[in-house]
This record gives structure tokens, sequence and C-alpha cells, in this order.
């Protein structure tokens, strides 16, 4: 999350006095740096050691929640920590965000059963929202006019750079030691930013929060609008979650789900339509064009992406039989293509202000990158999986960031804070509905695969047991089946990717055919929240 609104008082720049320099600015952007990987890094570092966490908790019953939890969080609560730097001190606040995530992340690791771990992502998902907003926030003050861009661009790079090794990393320890060490490294890594924060960071003049009663300040935080949305989620989550697992898709309680889901998404619109400025997503700037249409792009554009960062690995430790390093390292075509196109893109729209072209030509590209996944097999030939990841990683990757800088040069100098808030919500967001969605259909696609490719064995036991376990549970006579069911649900999984990146390559082409201000997208740093 981005740089917040100076407060009232304050739209003048900082006095020169307020900058940082020399030892002191970049042990902050060092710390700065740290904490953003780490927020970035949590998103995805589960994708690998899921299978090893399913096989301690005996069952892929909740692995949706394992990543969607996380992103709902940290992508519904982005507001709220936006207006926190906006009416409370600073500091406070930004080492509150840490405290929170590094609780989190320590519950995640010491969890003892799969309810306690998704207790943990959620409290880590609500940190992570502060941390990520505190550190563009405290970015802005300590770093000079003419320099805050480059400053801003290397935070958004590491941002992404966090988000695509988070597989690879996350393999390499379920392997070489265990998955809570997944959690476990970001309690010694967040002392750095916690440290410099307290000894090294003097609150600028800028930075004073804004004057307001407490009960409007408590307001501002729209902590009605929050509660609304966080259930809407929820409510989906848990319709999904039962549905073809637990109860039929026609019970009365998957049905009820649906409907209060869908219920408070409507409800939540309204509050934030009374809310009007107050609210976490502004309607004066959800109404143009510049700004609904990249919102909407990105719930299915990042929703796709999210899911396929979770499902490529699946496909290789469960079908192919590899442990988490060599899925990582399996999957390296995808991250480094994904992070080329994503460097690629940012350079060519900050030097030509074509945006438009880039998420129409990724999401176009993604989409038949996601279709060709059908073609995994149990022994798909090593050129196939990594010239269609190649593909995958291209078009997913050159258009992740994109509608952030659009929503930043689309608006005034004041509400990139807001607009780019409104981003990174729906981004998370969709990310928790499009990731908990694909995991609903691979295990739907399972359960009734199984008695076809492998008769006599109980679905609910293929359910039950971890994805890197198969070969242990199940004899020779029944594995190349059960594998066979495995594999249509994990295709299942990738079909849908491919339709929801297809749906963002509908949406983007409303977007108006222009060129963006390229002055104003140095001036935002990239916008590469």
């Amino acid at each position: 999350m981005p740089l917040r609104a100076l407060n009232d008082e304050s739209e003048k720049p900082p006095d020169e006095e307020d900058y940082m320099s020399g030892f002191k600015l970049w042990l902050m952007l060092a710390s700065l740096i740290f904490s953003i990987f780490l927020i970035a890094l949590d998103m995805t570092i589960v994708a690998t050691s899921i299978p090893a966490i399913t096989n301690e908790f005996n069952g892929l019953g909740d692995q949706a929640w394992y990543s969607a939890i996380y992103l709902m969080t940290s992508g519904g609560f982005q507001s709220t920590w936006g207006k926190m730097y906006q009416y409370f001190p600073l500091k406070i606040s930004f080492l509150s965000a840490m405290a929170v995530f590094e609780i989190g992340s320590l519950i995640c690791g010491v969890a003892p059963s799969s309810v306690i771990f998704i207790i943990g992502r959620t409290i880590a998902g609500v940190g992570a929202a502060g941390v990520s907003s505190g550190a563009y926030t405290i970015c802005a003050y300590i770093s000079e006019p003419r320099k805050r861009a480059v400053h801003t661009g290397i935070l958004g790079a590491v941002f992404g750079v966090g988000s695509i090794l988070g597989p690879l990393l996350g393999g390499v320890f379920s392997e070489e030691s265990t998955w809570r060490w997944c959690f476990y490294i970001n309690l010694p890594i967040g002392v750095l930013p916690i440290v410099s924060t307290v000894f090294f960071l003097s609150t600028p003049k800028a930075a004073k929060p804004r004057e307001a009663p407490i009960k409007e300040k408590l307001l501002q935080l729209d902590p009605l609008g929050t509660a609304v949305l966080m259930g809407a989620i929820i409510t989906y989550l848990m319709a999904v979650h039962y549905g073809g697992q637990i109860d039929p898709w026609n019970s009365a309680r998957v049905i009820g789900l649906l409907v209060a889901s869908v219920v408070l998404f409507i409800v939540f619109a309204l509050i934030e339509r009374w809310q009007d400025e107050r609210a976490m997503i502004i309607p004066r700037l959800f109404a143009k064009r510049d700004i609904y249409v990249p919102l909407f792009y990105t719930v299915f554009q990042g929703g796709a992406l999210f899911a396929m960062v979770y499902y490529l690995p699946l496909y290789f430790q469960a079908i192919r039989g590899t442990d988490a390093v060599i899925s990582a390292v399996h999957n390296l075509p995808f991250i480094i293509a994904a992070m080329l196109s994503a460097l690629g893109a940012g350079i060519f729209i900050s030097n030509t202000g074509l945006a438009t072209p880039v998420m129409i030509g990724g999401s176009a590209i993604a989409t038949v990158g996601c279709g060709l996944c059908h073609l995994f097999d149990l022994d798909t030939e090593t050129g196939v999986w990594i010239g269609i990841q190649i593909v995958v990683g291209l078009g997913l990757g050159c258009a992740f960031q994109v509608p952030i800088m659009v929503g930043q040069v689309s608006v005034d100098v004041a509400d990139i804070p807001a607009v780019t808030a409104m981003i990174l919500c729906f981004q998370t967001v969709g990310g928790a509905i499009w990731v908990s969605a694909s995991q609903s259909i691979f295990v739907n696609r399972m359960l009734i695969a199984v008695p076809h490719f492998a008769p006599g064995v109980d679905p609910t036991q293929v359910v039950s047991t971890g994805a890197g376990e198969l070969r242990e549970v199940f004899g020779s006579e029944q594995i190349v089946g059960v594998l066979t069911a495995y594999l249509t649900g994990i295709r299942a999984a990738y079909m849908l990717s491919c339709a929801v990146v297809g749906a963002s390559l509908l949406v983007g082409v409303f977007l108006p055919w222009k060129r963006l201000d390229t002055d104003a997208l140095k001036e935002a740093g990239g916008a590469a929240a």
C-alpha cells in the first residue's frame, strides 16, 4: 500500500531537515525493504509448503483457508490502516502493525492444529496490511521528493519479487527443515524494522496526526464497512468450503451462506455510499472509469495469478512426486518469466504511457497459458511444462502491477493513497475469492473422479490424505487411478483460472485507449506497491 495523503495542516512538503540522509536513511530504507519483503513473501510462501502442512494436519479440508484468509484480511484492512496513519501517531501505528504481524507469524509457527494455524494467518494478514501501508508512508516522509520515486519504486519491486519468490523459499524450508520455518523466519527478520523504527525514526512534522475528536478518528476507520466486508467474504469462503465436500450444493446451509454473502456485499456497497469520504471504497473515486475498470480487472487478473501460484506447485508435488525443493525449482520458469515481464512492463509503460495494451495483451497471453495447463499429464515431457509455465508467467506477471499504475495517474496527488488502497484491496480480496474457488472446484472434481479412476478407493480418504503422502497411503494398484483423479481436480482449477483471467481480458477492453502521463508515472514512483 502506498503513500498516504498529508494532513490538512501539512499540505506543503516537509521541511528540508525532516528528510533523512546518510546512514540513517539507508538503514531505514533497508528496514522498510525487509518489512515489505516479509509481508509479500507471506502471501505465497505456503504455496509449496501446503502439502507438508496438510500432511501434518491430516487432510486437504482446510487448505483453501491457509491462503485465502491471509489475502482476505490483508486486503480488507488496507484502508483501515491507511486511515490509522492519518489520524494516529506514525511510529506507534507502524510498530503496532509489525507487532500484530509478528504475533500472527508466531502463532502459525507453533500451531498444533489446522484451526490455530488459520487463526494465526488471519492475525498475520491484519498486520501485513498495516506494515505495507506504513512502509510506503514512512518512505514518503523520509525521502527527498527527487529521490522518492526511486525509493518507492524499489519497495514496489521488492513487493513483487517477494510475492513471486514465496513458493521457492517455502519449498526450501519445507524440505530442508520444516514448514514452520516459513513463519519462524519472520521473527528475526522483523527485528530490524522494529529496532530501526524505535531508535532511528524521528516523526517528521508533516506526519503529525490529523486533528479530530476521537469519535471522528474511529469513524474514519470505517469499522462498519470493514466488518460487513469481512462477513461477506467469510460467508462466501464457508459456502465454497462446505459445498460438495461436506454438504450438497443444494443444501440449505450452502445456499443460505451464498445468499448471505451476496446480501452482505450489497449492504457493504450501500454502507460505502453512505460513508462517502469516510469509506474504504470512496464513491467519487469509484465512479471514475479510470478507477472502477482497473478495480474489477485486478479482481480477476490478480485472483488468477494467486490461484496459479498455489496450484502449479501442487501438480509437481502430488502428481510428479517431487519434494518441496524440486517442486520450487520446477516452478522457476513461471517465477522468472513473471518477474522479467513485470519489470519489462513497468519500463515500457513508464516510457510510452501505453497501459491498456499491456493489460489486454497480458490477459490474453495468460488465458492461453492457463488453458494450456490442461495438457499437464502424469508424465508430461519437461520441455512442455517448462514452455507452458513461461507463457503463464509472461501473461500474469506483466499485467499484475498495471492497475495500480493506471489508478495513481488518474487522480489528484492527494487521492493517490486512497485509490491505491482501493486497488490493493480489490486485488487481494480477489485472490481470496478465486483461490478458495479453485480449492472448491479441485476437491469437488476429484471426489467425482475417484470412483471412476480408482474404484474401491474411498474418495474422502483421498481428501484427508496430504498431497505429499499419496504414494505412501495408496498401494501400487491404486495409485495411478488416485493420481489421475487428483490430476482431474488440478486441471479443473487451471480451467477456472483460465476463465477468470479471460474475464479480466473482457473487463480490460473498457479501459480508455489513451496514453498515461509518463511524468506522473515517474513522480508516483512507479506506483509499485
